[in-house]
């Protein structure tokens, strides 16, 4: 096994994993096209499902990158090219150790998951108000945070959002590209990043913070198409 084959199949399966995230951002659009027409909820189920295994393969793919990555690396620096001859096992044996550090609850916490299931929640909530007041009180806190998000300008750009972002700790919202840029310029700077909102106390807003919004984005497309 030579090393150019190596890295040729890891970068196949990096792009293996944009495809699976293409795939999740679908079927959250499919969701949200159920519960906007009031769509079975054992379908929706079948949805989040889904979800769920597409996050347990792109945890697969990042154990697998880095177990090879890692093995790599270690038969590079030994300088014997017996080493490459038991890399396979090595590698093996590696994502075994990395696969067995999670747990099936642990891919609830997937970014595109988070968002998932929050965007069918405010989606869900703006369909069927009245029903909102049978959920627990962490729901309710995020469904009157939506609906009252009327205003789709980004604080960074000051114009209307393409790709919203939602900041976990304080519920704000920057559009995507914006928010990193400023995050990427401020670390350069060894600064945090502040909640640009006037009155917001988030002094540090951290990339692992924001979660990508399909119900918020939907709702800008909608009002992007009613002033045309």
């Amino acid at each position: 096994m030579s090393m150019s084959v190596v890295n040729s199949t890891v970068s196949a399966l990096k792009g293996c994993q944009n495809d699976i995230g293409t795939a999740m951002d679908i079927v959250t659009d499919v969701a949200l096209d159920l519960v906007e027409t009031e769509g079975n909820e054992e379908d929706i189920q079948k949805l989040e499902d889904m979800m769920l295994d597409c996050a347990r393969l792109d945890r697969e793919i990042n154990c697998f990158v880095e177990a090879v990555e890692q093995m790599t690396a270690q038969a590079r620096l030994q300088l014997q090219p017996e080493a490459m001859f038991t890399l396979k096992n090595q590698v093996e044996e590696h994502f075994a150790k990395l696969q067995g550090c999670f747990v099936d609850s642990d891919l609830h916490r997937h970014s595109k998951v988070v968002s998932f299931t929050e965007s069918v929640r405010n989606s869900g909530a703006q369909a069927n108000p009245s029903a909102s007041e049978n959920r627990d009180e962490d729901m309710d806190e995020d469904i009157q945070v939506t609906q009252s998000q009327v205003n789709f300008t980004c604080p960074l750009t000051q114009v209307e959002m393409v790709n919203p972002v939602k900041n976990k700790k304080c519920n704000h919202y920057y559009d995507h590209d914006a928010v990193l840029g400023m995050i990427r310029s401020k670390h350069s700077q060894k600064k945090n990043f502040r909640c640009p909102v006037v009155g917001c106390g988030n002094t540090d807003v951290k990339q692992s913070d924001l979660v990508p919004d399909a119900a918020m984005k939907r709702m800008i497309q909608k009002n992007r198409g009613t002033k045309k």
